[in-house]
């Protein structure tokens, strides 16, 4: 079975996006905000996230059944969203972490790397 690559010119920074957000759910549950702040946080504020961009991102996730979102009880007078990586959207993370991985090790090959 010829399977589609999933890192694809035309769409790398979706690919991108989903993978900075699947990736933080793999390692457990996370509101919305809470993804933002993490990433923004890990990449030392090279990757950020705004509403207009994040909660659309979810959503689709969540549409295409990689991630499932479950309201929690009210925090401060709000309830709040959390979301889970589903059992396909780990399988789509994995694979989606491992197209990145050879993309990097392609891309490098090109300009150059710590070896170059």
């Amino acid at each position: 079975m010829n399977i589609r690559p999933l890192l694809e010119p035309q769409n790398l920074s979706k690919s991108l996006n989903e993978a900075l957000i699947l990736s933080l759910l793999a390692g457990g549950p996370r509101h919305g905000y809470q993804l933002a702040l993490e990433i923004e946080e890990r990449s030392e504020g090279f990757f950020r996230f705004n509403h207009g961009t994040l909660y659309p991102i979810l959503h689709k996730l969540e549409k295409d059944g990689l991630i499932e979102g479950r309201w929690s009880g009210e925090d401060r007078g709000r309830k709040r969203k959390s979301y889970v990586l589903t059992r396909k959207g780990a399988s789509y993370e994995r694979r989606l972490r491992g197209e990145w991985n050879g993309f990097m090790d392609r891309l490098l090959a090109v300009i150059g790397g710590e070896d170059a």
